[in-house]
């Protein structure tokens, strides 16, 4: 007599991140480690020098940036909505929300160039103007790539090529935009909110 045939449960598979996912992790981190060390030359410069900033150059202008940084940090608010939006497949929410993070990005760097246009230093004075020129126009192009990705996301939602079920796009670009946020708070307590608080 034959023994029983013994059937085999295949193991569920669990969701895994995309390909697409672990590049922008990669890119992040690298991207990290270049915002940490020329944030590290600022400080060592600074450590260096009896007064910062260096006799001659204003300190920063603190009211305008803080307004600016809150819009764009709230920025984060309506990415993290559109997730929550995207996987219970209300794409009208996801198009909306999506729309203004994007014009709150927008406003924020028009307040970057403005800054630029109206900067009361060069770039090549000194090691400081040198150094808030570049870590500060590196963020401002970070957040420029950021508005380009949500217009392709945008693009992608749009005209239906982002579903609940299809949503890698989304997906990269929030990590993207919330990395970009995160950057910011370590730039503006750096080279904005620290100055002030020397004595």
């Amino acid at each position: 007599m034959s023994a029983p045939a013994v059937r085999i449960e295949p193991v569920p598979r669990t969701r895994g991140y995309s390909t697409a996912w672990w590049g922008m992790v990669v890119l992040i981190t690298t991207e990290a480690m270049v915002f940490l060390a020329l944030i590290a030359a600022y400080f060592f410069v600074r450590a260096g020098e009896p007064r910062w900033p260096p006799t001659g150059i204003p300190l920063p202008e603190l009211h305008r940036s803080v307004v600016f940084s809150v819009v764009l940090l709230g920025s984060s608010i309506p990415i993290f909505w559109m997730e929550h939006a995207l996987f219970r497949g209300h794409m009208r929410q996801v198009k909306v929300t999506l729309a203004i993070a994007f014009l709150m990005g927008a406003a924020f760097l028009g307040n970057t160039i403005y800054d630029y246009l109206h900067m009361e230093f060069g770039l090549r004075e000194n090691a400081y103007t040198s150094l808030f020129w570049v870590i500060l126009g590196l963020h401002a192009i970070h957040v420029l790539v950021g508005l380009l990705m949500s217009l392709t996301v945008q693009a992608k939602v749009w005209t239906g090529r982002v579903t609940p079920e299809h949503h890698v796009t989304p997906e990269v670009f929030s990590l993207y935009w919330h990395f970009v946020d995160g950057v910011w708070v370590v730039v503006f307590a750096s080279l904005f909110l620290s100055p002030h608080l020397r004595p």
